[in-house]
């Protein structure tokens, strides 16, 4: 039986202008998670990633916390759906950017209705592939640990939904299940699966093991 550790990026840049790079706290989210991995003399057989920037920054935070860096290979079915286009979809007025708890909130109502909406098929935001085939990229990759890895500790590196997509794959969830789980993903959080050949085992889901010390206790991030 082989382990998959699917780890979510460090915090990103949410409010700014690019998204899709990691803050000076995601830096050392990271960098500390590869830090845990090394002193529980974890290593990876495998490594897999999505092909965005912050997945990228992340795993190289990672690997500086392990002092070591295994080859990972990209896989783009592991790439985040695209807020803005899901936001856009049911919502075609610009969003000014959040600054407030208030404006926060408003964006992640908006968000929430715009993924149920995605998933049940109502809207095709512009530029993102069905939620059907989105669910196929994710599993692609879960499909290709299990063929390909048995026995070994693998690890993925990717964004919020497509580990919640995993998971709720794995359980059987519905939407809307699957949707809360996405919204409650923490910044480089653990989530396990035990595997054979024939299919993965939820083991925990959205674990912080490495921030649990008082010397982190504001490092915990949802965006």
């Amino acid at each position: 039986m082989g382990t998959l550790y699917l780890v979510r990026h460090g915090q990103a840049s949410f409010g700014a202008d690019d998204y899709d790079m990691l803050s000076e706290l995601g830096h050392r989210q990271s960098v500390r998670l590869g830090e845990y991995f090394a002193q529980k003399g974890l290593t990876f057989d495998a490594v897999l990633t999505g092909t965005l920037r912050r997945h990228a920054e992340t795993w190289a935070g990672i690997t500086k916390g392990m002092d070591t860096a295994p080859e990972a290979l990209q896989w783009p079915g592991l790439n985040e759906y695209d807020s803005e286009a899901v936001i856009a979809a049911i919502h075609p007025h610009k969003l000014e950017k959040p600054d407030s708890p208030e404006m926060y909130r408003h964006h992640f109502r908006l968000l929430r209705d715009g993924l149920a909406q995605w998933m049940a098929g109502v809207v095709s935001p512009k530029g993102m592939p069905s939620y059907s085939d989105f669910v196929k990229g994710v599993t692609s990759a879960l499909d290709h640990v299990r063929a390909s890895h048995h026995g070994a500790n693998v690890l993925i590196v990717s964004s919020g939904g497509p580990i919640s997509t995993a998971v709720g794959h794995v359980l059987g969830t519905s939407p809307e299940t699957t949707i809360e789980l996405n919204l409650r993903i923490r910044n480089s959080s653990v989530t396990e699966f035990a595997f054979t050949p024939k299919r993965h085992m939820l083991v925990t889901y959205n674990t912080l093991p490495h921030l649990d010390h008082a010397d982190y206790k504001d490092w915990t991030t949802y965006a």
